[in-house]
């Protein structure tokens, strides 16, 4: 388990190694069992006032575009640091208001055993293309039930935290 001391400290790493101008906006910087993901916040491109939601959109596109260009190399120098010292992936990524590009990120296999009445649900959504493969659509109903039960979520983590911080607190040869 992830504790919020383990991904604070993590945080605190990035925050102290990355290029200031990175860290202007705080980047958000999420931790599991696999990966680090970094998610670094851009200005947005200065448009004139007429521009429209569509070319907003482009030039946010060409920014991040030219952002994970420009910045590869430090990227994966910071990575490879950070992957030793904690034993983790690093995954990138930008935004720019509404718009988000992850560059490089895991996608790790999850063993599970569905009874059909669950096949069935990821079927019609492959079916109905809401989804490309059965993966695709219970990767969509994971993130479907995280946007509908964040604070619930949120509530389960914290009660997980007591649990480890009284584990830790117990006797150490157990």
């Amino acid at each position: 388990m992830i504790t919020s001391k383990d991904s604070r400290a993590i945080s605190a790493w990035f925050l102290g190694r990355l290029p200031a101008a990175w860290t202007a906006t705080a980047p958000d910087i999420s931790v599991d069992r696999e990966e680090i993901t970094v998610l670094i916040t851009l200005d947005a491109p200065d448009l004139t006032e007429v521009a429209d939601d569509a070319e907003r959109r482009e030039a946010a596109a060409g920014r991040l575009s030219g952002w994970r260009e420009d910045t590869r190399g430090q990227r994966i120098a910071v990575a490879r640091e950070a992957e030793a010292r904690f034993g983790r992936k690093v995954a990138w990524g930008a935004t720019i208001g509404a718009e988000t590009s992850l560059f490089t990120h895991l996608a790790v296999p999850v063993m599970t055993r569905l009874r059909q009445p669950q096949r069935m649900v990821l079927d019609t959504l492959v079916e109905a293309g809401v989804a490309r493969s059965r993966a695709d659509a219970l990767s969509w109903c994971v993130r479907l039930v995280g946007q509908h039960t964040d604070d619930w979520l949120q509530q389960l983590r914290a009660a997980m935290e007591s649990v480890h911080t009284v584990r830790e607190q117990g006797p150490a040869d157990v």
